[in-house]
């Protein structure tokens, strides 16, 4: 007799207790509000569209986390509207460099500690330089990675600015 395991349902498993990351522990620990917001993953479209489809969400509320490598300042990161992308040339200007460019996917897990499509401003390896887009001061919440795929924080901007001792400005475009 073959045993066929069953594979729990999307609402089973959102019906779990939600895992705290280490983000929302680091946010506890700030004694930062914040949300944790369970989405369905697929893993051949892990695009912001997707994830702000899940939530309900406009996508200029759903934030992505870049991280790149600047020509004098080593590694930085980019926090941009889902709609968006990094204005390089705007970018290297504001955090004093002559030329910033996206990191190879590869390097990703080694330098943040997070992987595509569960990588958060919150609670990197080492902290690096963070750069917000403005348009994030728009909204009273956000919603960012929690640090893995399937799990979001929803978190009101200018907490999240400052904890993370992030800059805004221009820095994409959207």
């Amino acid at each position: 007799m073959i045993n066929i395991r069953k594979i729990p349902t999307f609402a089973a498993v959102m019906a779990k207790k939600i895992e705290k990351t280490n983000a929302a522990r680091l946010l506890d620990r700030a004694r930062i509000s914040y949300n944790l917001i369970p989405y369905e993953v697929d893993e051949n479209d892990l695009a912001v569209q997707h994830v702000a489809d899940c939530l309900g969400q406009p996508i200029e509320r759903v934030f992505k986390t870049l991280v790149l490598h600047g020509d004098r300042g080593g590694y930085l990161v980019c926090v941009v509207p889902g709609n968006g992308e990094v204005d390089l040339k705007a970018l290297a200007k504001l955090s004093g460099n002559k030329k910033v460019e996206m990191i190879p996917m590869k390097d990703l897990l080694a330098v943040t500690g997070y992987i595509r499509g569960g990588c958060s401003p919150i609670g990197m390896k080492k902290a690096f330089p963070t750069y917000f887009h403005s348009t994030a001061m728009d909204f009273e919440t956000i919603y960012v990675s929690a640090g893995v795929r399937g799990l979001q924080i929803e978190v009101a901007p200018a907490e999240l600015i400052s904890f993370t001792r992030g800059i805004v400005g221009d820095v994409a475009t959207v």
